[in-house]
């Protein structure tokens, strides 16, 4: 079966969400640093509610320990994380804008590589690299909005999980409690939460409901 074209895909999402919202979807541009379990849930979400560009940034590549709740498959192991899961958003959503960047985040480098992006969002596994990630961003790029996450291990409920507004620019997705550092495994459904959280509130920020 043929692919739609651009104009039939646009159309279908238009109707699913309403032009003015549609339209607001498709001139987004997302940055999602680290591609793991909330990050590959984060793009694909964002992906297939048409959002224009997505960034894809993260160092790593796929492990056979990824699978139990990464949205990568088996065949990829080995590839980056960048690729593979570019790879599949272009299948999901082949007239969204998928650039990647398989790079450490440091302190040195996030003001530069996340200078053009209106909205970033923090997807990290260690709670270090997260901290690290959002004092940059707080202090170098003010005018971004920042979506990061903060407690999803575990096998608790759900419904512990919440999204938080911090500042103007600033919101926090998650029970803001667990971590795998206490030994607590990642489940991928409560993980998936999380991320739903985070892609759910970039959406709301595209959509002008959060500014």
């Amino acid at each position: 079966m043929a692919i739609p074209t651009k104009e039939e895909m646009y159309a279908a999402l238009c109707e699913r969400h309403g032009a003015d919202v549609q339209a607001k979807f498709a001139a987004g541009s997302v940055a999602v640093c680290g591609l793991g379990g909330l990050g590959s849930n984060v793009a694909i979400h964002l992906a297939r509610a048409g959002v224009g560009r997505l960034h894809l940034i993260d160092f790593d590549r796929v492990d056979i320990s990824n699978l139990n709740r990464q949205q990568y498959f088996p065949e990829q192991l080995g590839t980056y994380k960048t690729e593979a899961l570019a790879e599949t958003l272009h299948r999901i959503a082949p007239y969204c804008e998928i650039t990647a960047e398989t790079v450490k985040l440091t302190e040195e480098n996030i003001p530069k590589l996340l200078a053009e992006f209106p909205i970033i969002c923090e997807a990290f596994d260690r709670a270090d690299q997260k901290a690290m990630l959002v004092n940059c961003v707080l202090e170098h790029l003010p005018q971004a909005y920042l979506v990061s996450a903060s407690g999803m291990a575990g096998i608790d409920t759900a419904n512990t999980i919440q999204t938080r507004r911090i500042t103007s620019h600033f919101y926090l997705c998650g029970d803001g409690k667990s971590d795998v550092a206490d030994g607590l495994g990642l489940i991928s459904a409560r993980v998936a939460v999380c991320a739903a959280h985070e892609a759910h509130i970039i959406l709301r920020i595209l959509s002008g409901q959060e500014v």
